[in-house]
């Protein structure tokens, strides 16, 4: 079982960045999706970047040109690059790994989550 841990939250002004850190346990070549999520109170978990085993990116629109994801399989991490935060970004921001198996079965590993405030 790998554990994730996140890193790297805090509070930032308006039009500041921060860099989040995803660490798993182990090894992180064998899942086929690395994702950052984003909890927000009243409103559903929301994906905010992807990054496939393949090195294919996804972003929610909300934060295309402004969030890049990364990932380095020799750290056994990935990473959240955030600039330009808006207030509208704070939430508690979740790092969550996809494994698919022979059959299609998919097994999600969940971090703790980091919180993120972006004062305005």
């Amino acid at each position: 079982q790998v554990h994730l841990v996140e890193s790297g939250g805090g509070l930032v002004q308006a039009g500041g960045s921060l860099r989040l850190s995803c660490a798993a346990s182990g090894s992180i070549v064998s899942f086929s999706a690395l994702n950052w999520l984003r909890q927000t109170p009243g409103k559903q978990r929301e994906m905010v970047a992807a990054v496939t085993d393949g090195g294919s990116t996804n972003y929610a629109d909300s934060v295309k040109g402004r969030f890049t994801i990364s990932r380095d399989n020799a750290k056994n991490a990935w990473y959240l690059q955030m600039n330009s935060l808006k207030p509208e970004d704070t939430g508690v921001y979740i790092c969550n790994a996809d494994r698919k198996w022979p059959g299609g079965s998919i097994t999600h590993t969940w971090g703790q989550g980091t919180q993120v405030t972006v004062s305005s």
